[in-house]
């Protein structure tokens, strides 16, 4: 409540838009936001905003955001109550399961719900009730290299370190844009400030990407890559580090399995064989070694530049093959595992585990192997198209636009037309919702409580925020249901209970198997947690098994501005689950895919145009395009492209160039610039909205090409992540 103005009310909750994990001051009047701006007594952010957190009130207004759900009736969509939205979605799964084929029916988790709390407590119990292997995310179009290589080294797919930017020294950075990104797969408000901070201090920032951004710019140094050649470029450094006597593991000493497997592996990759591949002279690669090496601390980070790509999972595990064999794993300054408030405690416990295996299915029709009960993102069409047993005839799609966000979206586009039944729980009628027999909308962000489950453990320093809501859920402009109650009825309908049943039934279930799994008594945490709201109850059951027990929901909400837990600290040996208790370091998969690496040093270098995207501060993925205040300005959905290559195809700044693909072709206005590197051309991603039946008035208005449209279904092979970078094309002057 504000001093001079009684009917002011500051709330404080942290910005749910990326994966920095700001705090907002976030001023109301009557219940109507006045004002929202960096929480400058936030334990983390201390204040930094960036300009998509002021826009949560822009984003709630929004005239076409959706207030109530919508049932589509001879091909047009009409609003309905809520007992009718789920009636109708009880109807038509339970069409499609009358076959007795549960995997006819799919699912579609996307981006945004990993940024919700109900999103992401109910993500497990959707894909149960399902009980489908007909699963796809928004992960296999971003970070499951990550999760992969991971998965191997450490037997555990969600142990990924991260960069501890406080205290290092020497920061190695490929295929990340933190200035536009606000970092990712590293949770760090003021990302760019934390850069500054390690220069400061004397210590050195090397940037290795295609294009000279933000972020390279504000480096000591920036290399420009050929866009997929990260892997080639990583394998060289570990070889010259080997090859110099450089090899340090420090504290993981005893800890390391495989490590002179990998050395005689990657053998053929050296500064000299790699150089003309990368574009990166080998005299470089060389020094940058031996920084790498000789500094007192340094991580190497590699991001979604080198995720999406070809040999995406080869990058991911030798980014972390380099922070082991420099000993800067689980190492202050290094690259360290977060210890987040909500996971089970694993203090004391002995390394050792089931380890982290793949393929335990296929995918029907090209066999894909399940990663993490996943299939890839780039092969829902197929399954879509191709008739037969296991065929997919429906799809439940949780805040996502694979249309927009997945590769060959034509095609994914039509088959979407195609399915039997379609229901969506988002915010929009967008390029995927359209499709869609029935849109289940959630409130606005600021309508529903919110805690970070995903991005604590990511973090570069142990911080714990609860944010209440602070608008209710039947505040004017939201649609009458809580997200937890809207999740939990689709649940309830997956799992058989009918549309009618009380969500309560759910809650119960899982708070039951949460607390049955934390050792605790069942009967009297249901009792003790009754009062509260449902994500409420889950929260506090976390924190009681976690890595702080004295936390709990009351702590959480005296403290509106976050705890500051401490910095991270070692603790590998918690994390460790492969069979062996120790870092396996090649496994089979990884040996083999180093020798598929390998015939790219036999092929010629490559010296076509290759496209990548690029991120933009004011845009995340599709989300943010109907809002005016972040869409506005000079036109950001242009090609990029060396003066170079600009002169050598005849196209002058500003002129219209075609773009093509083994998929597709669209055109843009071209950006002739210097910041990409020769033989590098550049289109942002998550555009394209002019399409019918898009209810995003501003986003439709918003001119910029679906850059999905020049992606093919050409995956990673041990991750199934898509390849959305370094996409071969030609550009031509468009034609009349």
């Amino acid at each position: 409540m504000s001093d001079t103005n009684p009917d002011l009310e500051v709330h404080y909750r942290t910005c749910p838009l990326c994966e920095a994990t700001c705090g907002l001051e976030v001023t109301t009047l009557d219940g109507e936001i006045t004002r929202i701006r960096g929480d400058r007594d936030d334990v983390f952010s201390k204040g930094f905003i960036c300009p998509k957190g002021s826009t949560l009130k822009q984003l709630q207004a929004d005239p076409d955001r959706l207030r109530t759900p919508l049932v589509k009736r001879n091909g047009v969509f009409e609003p309905a109550t809520w007992a009718e939205a789920f009636a109708e979605v009880e109807r038509g799964l339970g069409a499609i399961w009358a076959d007795g084929d549960r995997n006819a029916v799919a699912v579609y988790l996307g981006n945004p719900s990993v940024h919700s709390l109900a999103g992401t407590l109910f993500a497990r119990p959707l894909i149960q009730t399902l009980a489908t292997k007909n699963v796809f995310s928004a992960s296999t179009v971003d970070q499951m290299p990550k999760h992969v290589s991971c998965g191997y080294l450490f037997g555990n797919p969600n142990a990924i370190p991260v960069p501890d930017l406080d205290r290092t020294d020497y920061l190695l950075m490929l295929g990340a844009n933190p200035f536009e990104s606000n970092g990712s797969l590293c949770t760090a408000p003021d990302f760019p400030g934390r850069m500054a901070a390690i220069r400061e201090r004397g210590g050195r920032i090397v940037v290795v990407d295609p294009r000279r951004t933000k972020s390279a710019q504000a480096a000591d140094e920036h290399l420009a890559i050929r866009p997929g050649t990260d892997a080639l470029w990583l394998a060289a450094l570990v070889t010259e580090i080997a090859d110099d006597g450089a090899i340090a593991l420090g504290a993981l000493a005893g800890m390391v399995d495989g490590l002179d497997d990998v050395i005689a592996a990657l053998r053929p990759f050296t500064a000299e064989t790699v150089a003309a591949h990368c574009r990166i002279d080998a005299a470089v690669t060389r020094r940058i070694a031996t920084e790498l090496a000789n500094a007192e601390t340094a991580a190497v980070y590699g991001r979604i530049g080198t995720h999406t790509t070809e040999f995406g999972t080869l990058a991911s595990w030798l980014a972390d093959v380099l922070n082991i064999i420099t000993g800067n794993l689980d190492r202050a300054g290094g690259a360290m595992f977060s210890t987040p408030a909500h996971a089970r405690s694993a203090e004391g416990r002995a390394p050792g585990g089931r380890g982290f295996t793949t393929g335990r299915w296929r995918s029907r029709v090209s066999g894909h192997p399940e990663v993490r009960s996943e299939f890839p993102a780039g092969a829902l069409a197929e399954e879509i198209e191709t008739p037969g047993p296991g065929q997919v005839r429906a799809l439940v799609a949780n805040c996502g636009n694979p249309v927009r966000s997945c590769p060959d979206s034509e095609r994914l586009d039509a088959a979407l037309a195609t399915l039997e039944f379609m229901v969506s729980v988002d915010i929009y009628v967008n390029e995927t919702s359209r499709h869609a027999d029935v849109i289940l909308p959630s409130p606005s962000a600021l309508a529903k409580s919110h805690f970070d489950l995903a991005f604590y453990g990511l973090s570069v320093r142990n911080i714990v925020n609860y944010s209440p809501a602070v608008l209710g859920a039947d505040a004017p402009g939201e649609p009458g249901m809580e997200e937890h109650e809207l999740l939990g009825r689709l649940v309830a309908i997956c799992a058989g209970l009918g549309a009618e049943a009380d969500p309560e039934i759910v809650y119960t279930m899982m708070l039951s198997e949460l607390a049955k799994s934390a050792g605790l008594d069942v009967d009297a945490e249901l009792e003790r947690l009754a009062p509260l709201p449902p994500p409420e109850r889950f929260l506090d059951l976390m924190m009681r098994s976690g890595a702080y027990p004295d936390l709990d929901i009351e702590r959480l909400r005296a403290n509106p501005h976050g705890i500051d837990l401490g910095p991270l600290m070692p603790r590998l040996a918690e994390i460790l689950k492969t069979t062996s208790g120790r870092i396996e370091m090649l496994v089979a998969p990884l040996r083999d895919d180093v020798d598929r690496l390998a015939t790219m040093l036999d092929a010629a270098p490559d010296d076509g145009l290759l496209l990548v995207g690029r991120r933009h501060l004011r845009s995340n993925n599709s989300w943010m395009h109907n809002l005016e205040v972040l869409t506005k300005g000079k036109p950001r959905c242009t090609l990029q492209m060396h003066p170079d290559d600009a002169a050598r195809i005849g196209l002058a700044q500003a002129a219209t160039a075609t773009i093509t693909s083994d998929t597709g072709s669209v055109t843009a206005t071209v950006e002739v610039t210097d910041e990409v590197a020769f033989g590098t051309v550049s289109l942002p991603h998550g555009w394209g909205h002019d399409v019918d039946g898009v209810r995003m008035s501003r986003a439709r208005a918003t001119t910029g090409p679906n850059s999905n449209v020049l992606t093919s279904g050409v995956v990673d092979p041990l991750s199934g992540n898509a390849r959305l970078n370094a996409i071969p094309v030609t550009v031509s002057g468009a034609t009349s």
